[in-house]
């Protein structure tokens, strides 16, 4: 039998403490004409901003 979930203040609350995260893929090309993939584990938040400074 499935357990059955409570939803009380405790549970609601660890839920939403909980940090959303995000894998970003960046592309770089080197100089010789290969290709190299960097990946990072990022807040959800905080994407746009790693972007924008990792961009070449």
């Amino acid at each position: 039998m499935a357990k059955k979930q409570s939803f009380g203040e405790k549970v609601l609350a660890a839920k939403l403490s909980q940090r959303k995260m995000a894998k970003v893929i960046i592309a770089h090309k080197a100089s010789h004409g290969a290709t190299k993939f960097k990946e990072a584990m990022v807040e959800s938040e905080q994407v746009k901003d790693f972007l924008s400074t990792n961009r070449a």
